[in-house]
């Protein structure tokens, strides 16, 4: 994955992480249904992007690819 597509898809997450937490701190009115798709979720998930998207453009910059733990 190229830089270009890197940072893509750290604004992604960052997007995701934001309406997330925007929608997560919006108070409800009493009697309303909860959302389809829980904002914790996705919050989580956007977190979870940011994290290994920075960890990527940690090992572009640096050059050393990232590894799994069971990988010699």
């Amino acid at each position: 994955m190229t830089l270009r597509w890197t940072l893509l898809w750290l604004a992604g997450s960052a997007a995701l992480a934001a309406l997330a937490l925007v929608r997560e701190r919006r108070p409800r009115e009493l009697g309303t249904p909860p959302p389809l798709v829980p904002t914790w979720l996705l919050l989580g998930l956007g977190l979870i992007g940011l994290v290994v998207g920075l960890a990527h453009l940690v090992s572009l910059w640096t050059g050393h690819p990232l590894r799994g733990r069971y990988q010699p």
